[in-house]
Formats: structure tokens, sequence, C-alpha cells
């Protein structure tokens, strides 16, 4: 009788790991890691076309928000000097609902805590609002993306639809390995009372 639920044991614990260590091989598969955070997306031109240099400075602002004008003034500044090397892509979000929907997918599928504006992202880093700390930071973090190969940058918005598909993903995985796990611990159980039955 104990080597039975010796045997049950095994199986049920060969059962149970079975669906972890087939998505763990699917993610392996896919090339996405929840340690690194660094993925890098290739951007092909495709057709021969030349891709710009410029870094992209994705800029989440609101219209009259005292720190955006802060944080474009500090950009204005910067030009003449800077200019050729960063491009600001600007999005409204207090009075465009697309916009501030990006920004919350955006905030989101980057694990950020964007609750204000401005919200700046420049390569894998990023700045909720804006102090005189962050400028250096920033400056420095456009002179690292502009040395790297342009088709070789995170970016973001590149990212974004495939990180979704990624979570959905991960969810429908879960669900799935949670009922396997609920089933054969219910199918099991059931044996081991029928067998107990069998033996009174």
């Amino acid at each position: 009788m104990m080597k039975k639920f010796g045997f049950l044991f095994i199986v049920l614990l060969a059962i149970v790991m079975m669906p972890f260590s087939v998505f763990a091989d699917e993610a392996e598969a896919d090339g996405s890691s929840e340690e690194s955070g660094e993925a890098v997306e290739e951007v092909s031109d495709g057709d021969g076309t030349e891709v710009s240099n410029e870094v992209k400075v994705y800029f989440f602002r609101g219209e009259g928000c005292e720190h955006c004008a802060e944080a474009e003034e500090w950009f204005d500044s910067i030009e003449e000097e800077y200019g050729s090397k960063y491009e600001i892509i600007d999005y409204e979000v207090w009075y465009n609902e697309e916009n501030a929907d990006l920004m919350q997918r955006v905030s989101d599928a980057r694990d950020d805590d964007a609750d204000g504006v401005p919200y700046i992202i420049i390569g894998n880093h990023s700045w909720n609002g804006f102090r005189d700390s962050y400028k250096d930071e920033i400056l420095d973090e456009i002179n690292s993306e502009y040395e790297k190969d342009p088709t070789g940058r995170y970016d973001i918005m590149q990212l974004l639809p495939s990180l979704e598909d990624d979570k959905g993903k991960s969810k429908s995985s879960d669900i799935v390995a949670t009922i396997i796990i609920v089933l054969v611990i219910g199918g099991v159980t059931y044996g081991i009372i029928q067998a107990r039955k069998k033996t009174y």
C-alpha cells in the first residue's frame, strides 16, 4: 500500500513540474528573460534606406504643466550644442486621451510608476518629473545612446507590442498550468480515496 502511495506521489510530482518546465523552455525559445530587462530590438531598414542616427527622446507632457515647460526650455537651451544628436517625440497627455493611454501602456511595460508629467524616456532609462539633477543624467544618456549603432538601440515604442504579447502569453500559461495542477491533484486525490475504499 505504501509503495502505491509513493509511486502516486512521484507521478504527481512529475506531472506538476511538467507544465513549468515546458513554459520555461518556451520563454527561452522566445529569447525573453525577466532578469535581463535589457532586451534590444534590432531595427532593420529593410529596403536599404538610411536609419537616422538621432536618439529618440520620448517626451510625455501636459499642456500648461509648469515642470514640462521647464523641461522644454532646457531642451531648447541645449539645442545648439546637442540638437543634432537627438529628436524629441512629443506626446501631450492631459488633453489627448490616446497619448495618455500610450503613456500608461509604456510605463506599465517598463514597470515604471509614471504618476505625473513630464515623463521622459531615452533608451532604457526614464525620468518622471523634471529637476536640475536630471539634466546631466539626460545628457549622459543622449550621448551614450548616440554612440551606439542606431539599428541596435533599445526603443520602447518598437518593443511595446511584443512586450504586451509576452505578458498575455505569460498570463495564459499561468492559467493553463494552474488548471493542470488542480486537475492532477484532484485526480490523484480521487485515486487515493478509491484505493483506500478498496482496502477497507
